[in-house]
């Protein structure tokens, strides 16, 4: 037989102890194993698949990101274009404004200048007018102290108008 106490393994002796100790450790692992275990590894396998939910979720919402970013950009852009639109149209139309006040202003300017040629020529007619009746009246005068009698208003008039006539040409 063998003496349990007896036998000397260096720094662990085999004694009743050790077999105790070693039973309660079998024990102990067997209900680890049995009921503490598989929970652990539920709860384990649960966490990883709440992680895995939880980086599926930051993808798709960096997948969504990134796709609102482009779309975005994309109206951006059609913003920029529009404006470039907007603003080439408001340029025409202000080049179109310009030369229409400059063709505006250009018909102003002919018309009183053709009115001003009216006017003058209006008061030139009038001048010459005004110079035939003075003429008409000095060479009336002239022609009666000459003539020494009066012609008649009718006959009168012609002749000063004759005269006049052949000094004009």
């Amino acid at each position: 037989m063998i003496l349990l106490d007896a036998a000397p393994l260096g720094p662990l002796q085999l004694n009743a102890t050790l077999l105790v100790e070693f039973v309660a450790f079998l024990i102990m692992l067997g209900i680890l194993a049995r009921w503490v275990y598989p929970r652990v590894m539920i709860a384990a396998e649960e966490r990883q698949n709440q992680i895995k939910q939880q980086l599926d979720q930051a993808e798709k919402a960096r997948e969504d990101a990134e796709g609102r970013r482009r779309e975005a950009e994309g109206q951006i852009q059609q913003a920029r274009e529009q404006a470039g639109q907007i603003i080439d149209r408001a340029n025409r139309t202000g080049e179109r404004i310009v030369q229409e006040a400059q063709e505006k202003a250009k018909e102003e300017a002919r018309r009183i200048v053709e009115a001003a040629r009216r006017d003058i020529d209006t008061e030139r007619q009038k001048a010459i007018q005004s110079i035939r009746e003075e003429m008409a009246d000095i060479v009336g005068g002239a022609l009666t102290k000459i003539v020494g009698d009066s012609l008649d208003g009718d006959r009168h008039r012609k002749l000063i108008e004759a005269t006049i006539d052949k000094v004009q040409q």
